[in-house]
């Protein structure tokens, strides 16, 4: 059965219909944006960091074999047990089966968008394991049966209000009561007792070092931290394009990344797991679930890069007023819009078109991904494989014989102008008409610019 394809548009109308979330939203992004700005600008040698850790991603993705059978043999070496997953199924099923050999029925876990990838939490909990988020806004989305609509924060499309009736509707608290303090102790209340009764933990990785081995987990609430260091099982779930090569690479990515992400110098937590906690197990599950496939397309691969910062999120215009849930997908903005059609092409075929192309994304992310440039790839490559929807199709064909012929062109610039003026509401709000859905058609001038020139400065030779 062919997948149907994720409608952005009527989805983010949907959002769209709540302008104090939306202005909320478009405010608190925004407010990141110039946090970031203001971080990056205090830092002489800022632009010499995104051309290092670009190379430095570049040179590990052109030898990511090699680094990771560096990071196999040193990771065995502390005394860690490293898994290899094909794909989301295989990482479920290797997840569940050290969870189920160790009598686990309880999994404490930090934020990780690579286990939403693998829909990994229905997959265990149809299977008897209780998956505990413990990020405060990971566990309000699950809480609420949402996924996260953000990669750094994941709730950030709801308001204290919508968390306290969540809450109150979920855990038992005041639903009237939306004072921030309130919320998080009783969040903490909450999760503490699951750190000490659950079997295992989990977290993902920012970074998987090569040299030494080791994983690298950046979190500003300690939750990774007793995720890995309670439970007397830790597992790590690792996408393969997150190995760096040396240590010291490292502090080139740290020094960048929360700035990128939030505006501030530094995560409060920088946790480095190399080995195991006497009598305890660490395991690593390194995931490729299409991983090498995108690394092998040429106009693609540096999408890898990502160190899933969200700063791209935050500047997108379409991104900031439409919500991350519209995009229907793990990764939503301008990052998500380039690596969603690598999972499935037409179920992401509207992706691609939810941008301006004006450059932002590209212009903030760290490590140089010519983000804006992937995007308006995709559209091509989505057109020449016959994914445009026929309206969208029919539209760009008749636009581009407009757009070719200036006779044409004048002539329905004009027609236009007579239309918006003198035609019937019901004839002019049609569902064709994708403008006038969230508002009113602008009024037209009276002469055109052709116009204009041509009583003003003559007839152009």
């Amino acid at each position: 059965m062919r997948e149907k394809r994720i409608d952005h548009a009527e989805a983010a109308s949907e959002f769209i219909a709540s302008t104090e979330h939306v202005a909320f939203h478009d405010r608190r992004l925004w407010d990141l944006r110039k946090k970031r700005d203001r971080e990056s600008e205090s830092i002489p040698e800022w632009e010499e960091l995104r051309r290092l850790a670009s190379a430095i991603k570049e040179h590990t993705l052109t030898h990511l074999a090699d680094y990771l059978e560096e990071f196999e043999r040193n990771a065995i070496a502390n005394g860690a047990r490293v898994h290899w997953a094909v794909d989301a199924i295989e990482h479920n099923e290797i997840v569940l089966d050290i969870l189920r050999n160790r009598g686990a029925k309880t999994l404490v876990k930090a934020k990780s968008m690579l286990t939403e990838e693998c829909d990994m939490r229905p997959f265990l909990e149809k299977r008897g394991v209780t998956v505990i988020e413990t990020d405060l806004a990971e566990r309000i989305q699950q809480l609420d049966d949402e996924p996260p609509s953000h990669i750094v924060v994941p709730s950030v499309h709801k308001l204290r209000q919508d968390v306290a009736q969540v809450f109150g509707r979920t855990i038992g608290t005041d639903p009237t009561n939306s004072d921030p303090h309130y919320l998080a102790e009783s969040q903490r209340q909450n999760t503490r007792p699951y750190f000490v009764g659950a079997e295992a933990g989990m977290t993902g990785a920012n970074f998987a070092v090569a040299e030494t081995g080791s994983i690298v987990v950046c979190t500003n609430e300690g939750n990774a931290d007793l995720s890995v260091n309670v439970p007397p099982l830790y597992i790590a779930s690792v996408g393969v394009e997150k190995l760096i090569p040396r240590v010291r690479d490292l502090g080139v990515f740290v020094r960048m990344l929360s700035r990128s992400a939030l505006g501030s110098p530094i995560t409060q937590y920088t946790s480095h797991m190399r080995a195991p906690r006497p009598g305890t197990e660490m395991h690593i599950v390194l995931v490729d679930n299409g991983r090498s496939e995108r690394l092998g397309m040429a106009d693609f691969w540096t999408s890898l890069k990502c160190i899933r910062c969200g700063a791209c999120m935050n500047t997108c215009p379409v991104y900031r007023r439409s919500g991350g849930l519209s995009y229907g997908a793990t990764y939503s903005g301008p990052i998500g819009v380039i690596i969603d059609p690598t999972f499935s092409l037409r179920k992401y075929s509207n992706l691609p078109f939810a941008s301006t192309l004006n450059g932002s994304c590209s212009n903030v992310c760290p490590v140089k991904i010519n983000i804006h440039e992937q995007i308006y790839k995709w559209r091509q490559v989505i057109a020449e494989r016959g994914q445009l929807p026929f309206v969208k199709k029919q539209a760009m064909q008749a636009a581009g014989k407009v757009l070719a012929s200036p006779k044409l062109y004048r002539a329905a610039v004009e027609g236009a102008s007579a239309a918006s003026e003198y035609l019937p509401r019901f004839m002019l709000y049609t569902r064709f008409n994708a403008w006038g859905r969230q508002r009113e058609v602008p009024v037209a001038p009276q002469q055109t610019f052709r116009q204009w020139y041509i009583k003003n400065r003559g007839q152009p030779s």
